[in-house]
């Protein structure tokens, strides 16, 4: 007989969920899991992991067509099996779903396959007519793409789901926002050959990013081809057999033209639907659920996590949220994250990557209280492994508070920066300041002396400018 009590039960199966549910198994409680989908969650299925997989298929693509530069012949032809790089990014979000499914076993965690619902104090309700009763209730339901009434999703307008599963190139294609999602298509389709426009009602791309490095970031997208429009909206749109047939405003004017395939990448809103959530004390502000800073709602034993409890919306977030939420439950020490050392990363062509503050916002804080601040740039220009290997375009920036010392922000431009990245998250974790970060010996010839050079120049001591 099926086992209906636990210590805990996490509804939502993704990094945020089932992380929850392997730490909570691994301090000794009871665990069910339960998921109506596929385990891992849209970021493993739909998302994070399958987008991956396809860009990695178009920098091979790319680096094939640049063999010559390298010294290599006979790749300059090389051309996208676009079947085969859909099936290798859907193999790879089977592997990685398989493995979650092996650790939810590996640790005892009771799996239910459906949806639920919460059903009273302590008591969850089963689509499949089960009900549980727990503890403690964690909420790890993510979030789903945000639908634009002038843009109804169909076989010619993709959310994210289609546009991971095409079975042809776009011929021209249109990507609506101009985030990280957006971004990211706009460069895998345009790699493998499709004419993109990519468009955001914002002033510049990757809006939330420093302005200096989203106005590197379009310059390096119109380079290879791609238009950009900001400032830009879809005001109306009609399909046919041929296309889709979009108006939009742009500048004060009204521009139609028709698009092979548009994708709709307009942010996400929460999936509280249908959660049971009108008769409890649980707030739902704007498709999210309010927490606090260990991850408690309104309800006493009712917890959210990840996409589903508010931005940053980032998987590594979820999963950070799911080990501190299950601590303070077991009763571990723990502290609330700050969000300021998150950082976040956009997989597009070149990469970007930050954390903490940008230049405008950390000027504005420390101006506050009367101080300043101190910011280094460093370009891959001047880097010995980024000339070797032929990735010499790209900025690494630092933003100091000039009195204390504290690095307040860093950003980075470059095919790598999001490997790179991490380097200044450890930085802010241990509160390093200029100091440590000037006095740390960073390996030769490697892409982090960038990290390093930055920091330098936000102090007049750049040794390779």
């Amino acid at each position: 007989m099926t086992k209906t009590s636990f210590d805990l039960v996490v509804v939502g199966g993704g990094p945020g969920g089932y992380v929850a549910a392997i730490r909570a198994a691994q301090l000794g409680m009871s665990v069910a899991l339960v998921e109506r989908a596929e385990l891992g969650g849209i970021c493993l299925n739909w998302g994070c992991i399958p987008t991956k997989a396809l860009l990695h298929s178009a920098t091979v693509l790319r680096a094939c067509r640049e063999a010559a530069h390298y010294g290599v012949t006979g790749a300059a032809e090389a051309r996208p099996d676009l079947a085969a790089m859909v099936a290798r990014s859907r193999k790879v979000a089977g592997r990685l779903g398989q493995g979650v499914a092996h650790l939810m076993k590996k640790n005892g965690v009771t799996v239910f396959a459906a949806s639920a619902r919460l059903a009273g104090a302590g008591k969850l309700a089963l689509d499949n007519g089960a009900t549980l009763s727990a503890k403690h209730i964690i909420l790890a339901t993510g979030a789903r793409a945000r639908e634009l009434p002038a843009l109804p999703i169909g076989e010619r307008i993709w959310a994210y789901r289609q546009a991971l599963v095409p079975t042809e190139i776009p011929k021209s294609l249109l990507v609506v926002g101009a985030g990280a999602i957006g971004a990211e298509f706009a460069s895998f389709y345009r790699a493998v050959g499709a004419e993109v426009t990519l468009i955001d009602m914002t002033p510049e791309i990757l809006p939330q990013e420093d302005a200096e490095i989203s106005q590197l970031a379009r310059k390096a997208f119109e380079k290879q081809g791609i238009r950009v429009l900001t400032l830009c909206a879809v005001t109306a749109s009609s399909t046919a057999a041929d296309g889709v047939k979009v108006t939009l405003e742009h500048d004060g004017k009204k521009i139609e033209q028709t698009f092979d395939r548009v994708i709709v990448a307009a942010g996400i809103v929460g999936t509280v639907e249908n959660l049971g959530l009108e008769r409890t004390r649980v707030k739902v502000e704007k498709t999210h659920i309010v927490t606090d800073g260990l991850c408690r709602t309104g309800e006493p034993g009712v917890y959210a996590i990840g996409d589903v409890a508010g931005a940053p919306w980032l998987a590594h977030k979820a999963s950070h949220e799911a080990v501190l939420c299950v601590e303070a439950i077991a009763g571990l020490p723990v502290h609330a994250i700050d969000p300021l050392r998150i950082p976040a990363c956009t997989y597009s062509y070149p990469q970007v990557a930050s954390i903490g503050m940008t230049e405008a916002h950390a000027r504005e804080h420390v101006t506050k209280t009367g101080g300043e601040i101190r910011v280094g740039k460093f370009t891959f220009a001047g880097n010995g492994k980024a000339i070797a290997m032929g990735e010499d375009q790209g900025l690494v920036k630092t933003v100091f508070d000039a009195k204390s010392g504290e690095l307040l922000g860093a950003h980075i431009i470059h095919p790598e920066a999001s490997e790179l990245i991490t380097g200044y998250g450890v930085a802010a974790s241990l509160e390093a300041t200029e100091e440590d970060l000037m006095h740390t010996v960073f390996a030769h010839p490697t892409l982090s002396e960038t990290l390093h050079e930055s920091v330098l120049a936000a102090f007049g001591r750049a040794l390779h400018a």
